[in-house]
């Protein structure tokens, strides 16, 4: 029995397989842009949809289980404190400082990126000096120093984690202009007298956009990663604003007691993050003719 495909079934086979990674890259889509929506509105609309003050303590409460037709329907903490209420209010303190890290460590790595590519010699030495300083040290360790050093709070933290999370977008955006600065379409608009500024702002910048747009989707998941970690390290904003990180920082004694203290600010984290990546992975499907050729 010959059990080899046949010619003709091939693009058959070929078809399907297409239909299955449209439907595939669909889902990511979909699925990154419902928890980036979750995400807002519980960071826009807090007060409305949390049930209970995140800081209200009643230590009568304290650790209850979850109930899902009580008061608490995640449960309380060690001090009473209502962890859905918490889990809500803590998306604002996540939702604010991956915006924050992603538009800062966007602008400076953009900047560096295309004035090094573009103008080349001293310049673009400069910038890979100061890249290769940066980049010496790990992402984690230069915000914990950081944040050591200058104290903490949300600013301070916004900081941190942009000392190092510009480097990609320096590298990519420099790789690319270094690409098309000598492009036909650049040499017209040079030989017509086009100035630098506007070469780069009309026609270097909107070409390396869509890997920019891209980009941000996965530094904003790092930077929530980052920030729950400095969280958990106690090293975070100040501990009367409600953090994910720091809620799973409270659970560490209780862990074996109150599960429910730990499995639900990881699960927000755990399905952003999972949201943002996927996010991310669908528009460089998307946007990538390589992928798209596939």
């Amino acid at each position: 029995m010959n059990t080899q495909t046949s010619p003709a079934t091939l693009p058959g086979l070929c078809a399907r397989l297409r239909k299955r990674y449209r439907q595939m890259t669909g889902f990511k889509a979909l699925f990154g842009l419902g928890m980036v929506a979750i995400l807002l509105l519980m960071g826009l609309f807090s007060p409305l949809l949390a049930p209970h003050a995140p800081n209200s303590q009643d230590l009568m409460s304290a650790m209850r289980p979850p109930d899902w037709t009580g008061p608490h329907v995640l449960g309380t903490d060690h001090l009473g404190r209502d962890i859905l209420s918490r889990i809500i209010y803590g998306s604002r303190v996540s939702l604010v400082i991956a915006i924050a890290v992603a538009v800062f460590a966007s602008l400076l790595g953009v900047f560096l990126g295309v004035v090094g590519g573009y103008f080349g010699g001293r310049i673009d030495a400069a910038v890979q000096k100061v890249t290769e300083i940066f980049w010496s040290f790990p992402p984690l360790m230069l915000a914990i120093a950081i944040v050591a050093f200058i104290g903490q709070g949300l600013v301070i933290v916004v900081i941190a984690l942009t000392a190092q999370r510009w480097i990609p977008y320096c590298r990519v955006t420099r790789a690319e202009t270094m690409a098309l600065r000598d492009r036909e379409f650049i040499l017209s608009a040079r030989s017509l007298g086009a100035s630098s500024r506007f070469i780069i702002l009309h026609h270097i910048l909107p070409n390396v956009m869509l890997s920019i747009i891209v980009m941000t989707s996965f530094a904003m998941a790092n930077a929530i990663i980052a920030e729950a970690s400095l969280s958990f390290l106690g090293l975070g904003v100040p501990p009367h604003i409600p953090t994910w990180g720091g809620m799973l920082s409270d659970s560490r004694a209780y862990i074996s007691s109150a599960w429910w203290m730990a499995l639900f600010p990881g699960l927000a984290i755990f399905l952003t993050v999972l949201g943002l990546n996927l996010l991310g992975d669908a528009l460089r499907n998307q946007f990538d003719p390589k992928l798209k050729s596939h």
